[in-house]
């Protein structure tokens, strides 16, 4: 694997975004997973060290899981109910659990609990015996077993990974286990001798052992995957450069290409406690103003992505088609954003920081912004961070600025609660790891919030995400930009790449010719 940047924590507890929830699927279990990405319906909930999916209770308060048997970690030590327990009840720690924020909204935690480190058991969830967890929840969630799909919801030995004990270091359940990690250059990985793959259905871990070479440049990644020489036959790597599309129009290429349209928007979120952002006005002003047509062509054009206009991308289910702030070839309304600025006391703009990744397309992407605030008299300061720190430093509300260019997949697909609720739920604010980027913290959304992602019928919830989605964006808490297309140029001896919805499923990546390279 050839990438640019590192991953943000090998901690599943800390980690929280595509990259890395990619890579925890070689090294990681949970209880359930997300089908293999070549099944018939990849965004399916299957179960992985759990026998089946949930049992739960007629009053969807209570979900029952029962342990394979044989499953464990890279000593050889079973993984009993015990370790599933105290794996996610770290993610109640303040310091380490950054991440996925779902168990900590849906599991009837004690008030004030703070994880095993600091607080001890969590009796809302029980071990009745070695094999079975029993979780007890707040309000009914007919989708909780894919929220045990997520990185915070692996098991761990208990007492094990208190303070940074698994920052360079990890306890492996998936069919790899660590073998070398230099930070911003190499993760090495071997086949982990205590996985069974009689106990696994969603992993084939075909290749013996992974390299990622990172801090790479993207344009000598596409440079070495398209010359195909030596080992880099046997290479994969993220999207290819803005740069590159003309190139893979190549004949040479044209059996390697693979093109997915992600579920992934990117935004810019706008901070709803700064300044001028306070006022509603001045968000939707900036939402006619900003050039997307501009941004899109900064992002590669319409080979990388498509024009957004709501939160929910197309392949989210929930999906509704509107545009409350149009423009002539999406390419901004100059005229309206002057005039709600007026109306709400900035005639002549204002000044604001917008912070961005250190990439070249986020950086052009912040340009593109820029220029076109420039037109009704907002000056946009850039602030550039480093790619590694960027998604902590921009959740956590002390540091963060104006405004900020990012993105959010859903964690699956078959639902909008894990797009809007994690964006937009203002009593999910948090003082490290906060998603909402916009710390919009409005009664009406978080009742609406609660009442979709408590329907047991999924279709009306969806339904009700829908509208829920235009409801926010007349509040206008931040300006959907795009929706990426992920092109990928796999090695030429690499088999079994599949990314539907745009994330690579490592775990059934192979080779045609293990000889080769």
């Amino acid at each position: 694997m050839l990438q640019s940047d590192d991953f943000s924590y090998l901690d599943p507890a800390r980690g929280f975004d595509g990259g890395v929830n990619a890579f925890y699927r070689l090294i990681y279990r949970t209880l359930v997973t997300k089908a293999p990405a070549d099944a018939d319906d990849p965004n399916a909930m299957v179960p992985d060290l759990a026998e089946s999916l949930g049992e739960v209770s007629e009053d969807g308060l209570t979900w029952t899981y029962r342990l394979k048997e044989g499953v464990k970690f890279d000593d050889g030590s079973p993984i009993t109910s015990a370790d599933v327990k105290f794996g996610l009840s770290r993610t109640w720690d303040p310091e380490i659990g950054i991440g996925a924020p779902y168990l900590k909204q849906y599991v009837a935690a004690p008030k004030g609990y703070e994880g095993p480190y600091r607080s001890g058991d969590l009796e809302t969830i029980e071990t009745p015996d070695d094999r079975t967890v029993v979780f007890h929840l707040k309000a009914p969630f007919p989708e909780f077993d894919a929220l045990l799909s997520m990185p915070s919801a692996v098991p761990f030995p208990e007492g094990s990974g208190a303070g940074d004990e698994f920052i360079n270091d990890v306890i492996a359940s998936g069919p790899y286990d660590l073998v070398n990690y230099t930070p911003g250059s190499v993760i090495e990985l071997e086949r982990n001798p205590e996985w069974d793959p009689e106990t696994d259905d969603v992993r084939r871990a075909l290749p013996d052992g992974w390299r990622f070479t990172i801090g790479l440049d993207g344009a000598t990644i596409d440079e070495r995957l398209l010359a195909g020489q030596g080992s880099d036959v046997n290479a994969i790597s993220g999207k290819v450069q803005t740069a590159t599309i003309a190139r893979l129009q190549d004949p040479r290429y044209a059996d390697r290409v693979i093109k997915e349209q992600s579920a992934c928007l990117t935004y810019m979120g706008l901070n709803t406690t700064k300044g001028p952002l306070r006022d509603v006005r001045v968000r939707q002003a900036l939402n006619y103003a900003v050039d997307k047509s501009s941004v899109l062509n900064a992002t590669g054009g319409t080979q990388f992505a498509t024009v957004a206009s709501t939160i929910l991308p197309e392949s989210v289910t929930g999906h509704r088609d509107y545009d409350l702030y149009p423009s002539e070839g999406d390419a901004g309304d100059v005229e309206k954003a002057r005039e709600l600025l007026a109306e709400a006391g900035y005639p002549d703009g204002f000044p604001m920081t917008l912070d961005i990744r250190a990439q070249p397309v986020m950086q052009a992407q912040g340009e593109a912004v820029q220029q076109a605030l420039a037109r009704v008299g907002v000056d946009v300061s850039l602030n550039v961070i480093d790619v590694s720190t960027y998604y902590e430093t921009i959740g956590t509300p002390s540091q963060q600025h104006d405004a900020a260019i990012t993105g959010w997949c859903p964690d699956w697909n078959s639902s909008a609660s894990t797009f809007i609720a994690p964006l937009f739920d203002g009593r999910q604010i948090a003082e490290k790891g906060n998603q909402n980027l916009s710390q919009l913290n409005d009664p009406a959304v978080n009742e609406a919030i609660d009442a979709a992602r408590s329907m047991t019928d999924l279709d009306a919830a969806n339904a009700a995400w829908g509208d829920l989605d235009e409801r926010i964006m007349e509040l206008a808490p931040f300006v959907p930009l795009n929706v990426e297309n992920r092109i990928y140029l796999p090695g030429e001896n690499v088999a079994g790449l599949a990314a539907p919805a745009g994330e690579i499923d490592y775990g059934i990546v192979g080779l045609k010719d293990p000889a080769r390279g």
